[in-house]
Order: structure tokens, then sequence, then C-alpha cells
């Protein structure tokens, strides 16, 4: 275990980390009440960008995980704030869901396909060969092209879906212009949401299940990081990487005395 100081923000995943398909993980609801009872202030990321905060609230809720919607820190939000620090007031053609689309309005963009500043793509169960047409076109015609975040798959009960990644390198591949994307492995991500709790990366604890995305993002935003074993990166794969999370635990169950 890293020497640290003592951690006094926290910024966790969601998926794998609070929740695993819909249902919690065991201990997650003890880890958040005990966060909330300590005053430490705190965030819960996703890189899914479909939802607003509000929207994720209610949904955790129903897994048994009361988590605010002010808690709660999307790529959607975090590309929303990206872009109002870079071209305040500016335009973009959406492909996505509420949470893209209402966080882009709550900073004052306006959304349009006539001729806007940026293509911005989300993630949405329903992409639209004409929607990522119109993207290929604005994009060829100068429009600046954003993605949410690179993740090439999402889960459902089913099977994987296509995410915002894979669609994107079918526009990049069209356009031959690559998107900047502003969620994890991102620093940035990591940035905003301390940004959000007016944190400090000396002493900030950020918590994941997936060293590829979770654990680089939050070493290269300078935060302790916490590896759990509930998600996507397995133990024996751990030292396949070449970088190491400050700690390993099982869960987030094994995190609550540390709050």
């Amino acid at each position: 275990m890293t020497e640290r100081k003592q951690i006094d923000y926290w910024l966790s995943d969601m998926d794998g980390v609070l929740v695993h398909e819909g249902r919690p993980v065991p201990g997650a609801d003890a880890f958040i009440k005990r966060l909330g009872e300590s005053g430490k202030p705190f965030r819960v990321l996703t890189n899914n960008s479909i939802y607003t905060p509000r929207d994720l609230s209610v949904r955790l809720l129903a897994a048994g995980l009361d988590v605010p919607p002010e808690s709660i820190w999307t790529s959607a939000l975090a590309t929303a704030e990206f872009l109002d620090d870079q071209r305040p007031g500016g335009s973009a053609y959406a492909i996505g869901e509420a949470g893209l689309t209402t966080a882009l309005h709550e900073v004052g963009y306006v959304l349009t396909d006539l001729d806007p500043d940026y293509v911005v793509l989300g993630e949405t169960r329903t992409y639209s060969f004409t929607q990522i047409t119109r993207a290929i076109r604005l994009i060829e015609n100068g429009a600046r092209f954003i993605a949410t975040n690179p993740d090439p798959i999402g889960p459902s009960t089913e099977g994987s879906l296509p995410a915002c990644g894979a669609v994107a390198a079918m526009i990049t591949k069209a356009t031959g212009v690559e998107p900047y994307f502003v969620g994890k492995p991102n620093p940035r991500m990591m940035r905003s949401a301390l940004n959000a709790i007016d944190g400090h990366s000396e002493t900030t604890a950020m918590i994941g299940d997936r060293m590829d995305t979770d654990v680089v993002c939050g070493m290269e935003a300078g935060l302790y990081t916490i590896l759990v074993l509930t998600g996507v990166t397995q133990p024996q794969q751990v030292d396949r990487f070449p970088y190491r999370p400050s700690l390993v635990v099982d869960s987030v169950a094994d995190l609550i005395d540390l709050v």
C-alpha cells in the first residue's frame, strides 16, 4: 500500500464497483451510507452519457443505493463542461440521449445541425444511419469532433452492444478525423469531478474495477487508486499492466473502515 495522506475525498466508478448488471455489489449500500455519514465529499463517476444524474440516482435507489443526483458525475457533464470552457455559448450537433442533450443545454449550448461548432457523439440505444451520415458531412464541412467516451462496447442482458467508441471509429474511418474523448481514461474526467467537490489530488481516492480506464485515469490525475475485483479486471490480469493501483481489494465492502 502506497504511503499516502488521509483520504478526505472519494471518487468511485459505478458499474462493476457499486452495481453489477443492475444489482448492488454486496457491501456497496454500507459503503455509500458510511460515505454519507462521514460528511466527506464524494462523486460517483460513469462514462455512460445516456442518463442525467437524476435518472441515475433513481436507478441506483432502485438497487438500494442512496446516491443524490448532485453526487453523480457523468461523461456527458464532463463533456458539457469541457465545451463551455473551450467555446462558451457554442453550438453542437449531438447524437445521444437526455443525459447529453440536457448537459449541453444547461451550459447554454444550442443544439443544431446547421453549421455547428461541434459534432458531439454520446451513448444511445438507437444509433441512426441518418444521424451518423449527418455527423460525417458536418465534420467534413469543418465541425470539430468530440465524443463523450471511448468505450467500444456496452453491456446488456442479451450481450454486448456497440457503444460510443465503436461508432466514433466508424465516423473516423469515413472522415479521417479523430474525436477528442472526454470520458475515462482521459484524466480530465477525474480532474473535473475533483473540481466539482473542491478536492485535492493528494487526499483523494479513486475506486474502479478496470485497470485500463479507472486506474490509469486516476493515476494520471495524481489520485490514490483502488482496484476492486467485482467488475472487469481479474486478479491474474493486474500484473499484465505496466502500472499498478495503490491498493487492490475484493470489493468496496473492504473499504468501509477507510472512510
